[in-house]
């Protein structure tokens, strides 16, 4: 199991469309387990709902856990994702 803390970089926060984004990675390792904790809560990443549910804001720190067979690159390329400053405009 691996443990990341990584800090929100994305100006609005992890809204729709960078959870969308991320839960499509997520969903690219169905043989790996996903926790995503906040100062609100946990997520098992399942759902874009429970993602969302934690209403992640920018700055805020974020600690992912990954269990699976190559969870070091799977934990690095979702700590990527969380502290990337999307650019929807």
């Amino acid at each position: 199991m691996v443990e990341k803390k990584t800090i929100v970089n994305n100006s609005a926060g992890i809204h729709c469309r960078p959870s969308s984004m991320i839960l499509a990675e997520v969903q690219k390792f169905p043989d790996h387990k996903f926790c995503l904790s906040s100062t609100s809560g946990e997520s098992d990443l399942t759902s874009i709902l429970s993602l969302l549910s934690l209403g992640i804001q920018c700055g805020e720190e974020v600690t992912l856990t990954v269990e699976g067979p190559n969870e070091e690159e799977v934990s690095d390329k979702l700590s990527d994702l969380l502290a990337y400053e999307f650019d929807f405009k």
